[in-house]
């Protein structure tokens, strides 16, 4: 077979002299004794996706490793050179807690040196966020992050940030991507010279802290009788967050010392995904032991933050990412209002598989919604390409929220902070960031999402998934539980389609393989395969009116069903 073809020479090229000889003997091991393995680490080459490039490590090609790293990292110097001919060129790199973060991080800073590049190392791991930040605060032309995010242990990944602090996007990723594709792996200068790299710690973690509490702080009252529990799931939070809420007045701050330890194993979750209901366990539980009114948790390089409150009944639940954004957005909106900040000109960020929700926002306030595709550089690209209007705050659906544009990524650490100033305001009023949520839904309508996540690993998983998208373009449903579709909306054509008239208009937004079905009741289906991560995602909106807080929890429930009837009708069930 060709391919098999294709997978022996990659295979022959890595026993070349160009790698080194543990390499070399990992890969002989393969042949030997685990040929379907050698397949999957030799049979495509990993690929930058909505959150840079993530994927297993190992030797070979689809893997994470030294030399797909520096490869990478060769072909970045050889774009920032071409691109700023005339200046020092600086960058800044930083890790979190995964296995071999630091000495990955350490192979990049010495190809970037030995390219004649001036690096910023962080001396230990730091959250993403920070890392955003500091590419603006040090004056650097690029920035590296070694993270996987909330993936498996097995994962790693390599994140690039520009100028701006945003992660790169079209077409210069593009161009990235051409540098890198025509190298060899024989141009890779892994030789250092230490002597442009440089170890950053605490003078950048000061301005970042101070940065973070300007931002997110909003002088609430009753901080002094505010309890949270706070879990970094063995992630880099740990090195910030806590001292972040002390600066900013939070006494009765409880941390989960079972997961305050950095640790690539994540011994104590399934996953540390605060997506997960699972990962936040033991963070309920000290929650219920101490009193707490709020459970934070943060994913391993704290862009993602996971939000418990007390309901009505005084029972500690799980809000989701949609939830959580609109929540900050409306705050965010309310005090920009209060200060007769708001003129009209400016706009919030989300993207358009997150809640129609923060487009009633908008309406409401008198500002612009700007949507985007999935993944906070597309938020981080809207600041960049419009100057002129400034921007209030923005998230999306997956536990990811900016406030302000001092990061230009998702930014758990200031993110945490603004939600207990609102959850800590509420109870001095004698309310709730709960109820603060109930009666957004009465003054903007009810909207309920469910996200599905299908895993499908290897070869086979990713045909299946292509399978999934191309059936739901070729073979449109006419109807899902019982509801007319009314329009579908393909990314990957930049069509939306009027599917009663059969009227098409263009869709104003990157080409990306995502799928969207609206249908008569308000119901909204997106389908997407993920871009980091071997599964396909669905995400489920529907929405109703709520005219009293009482009515809520049987609401809720017709609209639990709705999702319920809608899945099955589907045959989407995890």
């Amino acid at each position: 077979m060709q391919a098999d073809e294709k997978i022996l020479q990659k295979v022959n090229e890595w026993l070349s002299p160009a790698f080194d000889e543990a390499t070399k003997e990992k890969i002989k091991d393969l042949i030997e004794n685990a040929p379907k393995e050698l397949t999957e680490s030799f049979y495509k080459d990993l690929e930058f996706g909505t959150g840079g490039m993530r994927g297993v490590m190992g030797v070979g090609s689809n893997r994470i490793n030294k030399y797909t790293l520096g490869k990478n990292t060769q072909g970045l110097s050889n774009y920032l050179k071409k691109t700023y001919p005339d200046e020092e060129l600086k960058v800044a790199i930083a890790y979190d807690c995964r296995h071999n973060s630091d000495t990955l991080a350490k192979v990049v800073a010495e190809v970037f040196s030995a390219n004649g590049i001036k690096v910023y190392l962080f001396s230990a791991l730091r959250p993403t966020p920070e890392l955003s930040f500091s590419v603006k605060h040090l004056g650097c032309h690029c920035g590296i992050v070694l993270t996987a995010s909330h993936n498996p242990p097995e994962y790693n990944g390599y994140k690039v940030y520009w100028t701006d602090g945003g992660q790169i996007v079209p077409p210069q990723d593009g161009e990235i991507i051409g540098e890198i594709d025509d190298l060899s792996f024989e141009d890779i200068r892994f030789t250092p010279n230490e002597e442009l790299i440089s170890y950053i710690d605490k003078e950048v973690d000061e301005a970042f802290i101070n940065a973070s509490v300007k931002n997110g702080s909003f002088n609430a009252r009753g901080k002094d009788d505010f309890k949270i529990v706070f879990t970094s799931l063995h992630g880099t939070s740990i090195t910030i967050l806590p001292e972040v809420l002390k600066r900013a007045g939070y006494k009765n701050v409880y941390i989960v010392d079972e997961q305050a330890t950095p640790d690539g194993d994540f011994p104590t979750v399934k996953s540390p995904n605060p997506e997960e209901p699972e990962a936040l366990t033991m963070a309920l539980q000290k929650a219920e032991e101490v009193g707490a009114d709020m459970v934070i948790g943060t994913d391993p390089d704290s862009d993602r933050l996971g939000i418990a409150v007390r309901d009505t009944k005084g029972k500690l639940i799980l809000l989701n990412g949609n939830q959580t954004m609109v929540l900050m957005t409306n705050f965010l909106l309310n005090q920009w209002k209060k200060q007769g900040r708001i003129t009209g000109n400016e706009f919030i960020g989300s993207t358009i598989v997150s809640t129609p929700l923060m487009n009633r926002l908008a309406e409401a306030y008198g500002v612009e919604c700007k949507t985007g595709l999935t993944g906070f550089k597309w938020i981080a690209k809207m600041i960049k390409d419009h100057p002129e209007q400034p921007f209030i705050g923005g998230g999306e659906e997956s536990f990811g929220f900016m406030v302000g544009d001092f990061v230009r990524d998702k930014d758990a650490v200031t993110s945490s902070l603004l939600a207990c100033e609102i959850a800590a305001e509420a109870k001095a009023e004698g309310s709730s960031l709960y109820e603060k949520l109930l009666h957004m839904y009465v003054d903007f309508s009810f909207y309920k999402e469910h996200l599905i996540s299908l895993v499908k690993k290897g070869m086979e998983g990713a045909a299946e998934i292509s399978q999934i998208m191309i059936d739901l373009r070729n073979k449109p449903l006419q109807q899902i539980n019982g509801s007319r579709v009314t329009f579908i909306e393909d990314y990957q054509s930049s069509v939306s389609r009027n599917m009663i008239t059969g009227e098409e208009k263009a869709l104003d937004i990157p080409k990306s393989n995502v799928l969207i079905y609206y249908t008569e009741d308000g119901s909204k289906i997106a389908a997407r395969p993920s871009g980091t991560e071997p599964k396909i995602k669905f995400y489920v909106s529907v929405c109703t009116d709520l005219d009293i807080i009482e009515r809520f929890e049987a609401t809720e429930e017709a609209l639990t069903q709705r999702i319920n009837n809608i899945v099955l009708d589907m045959g989407i069930g995890a």
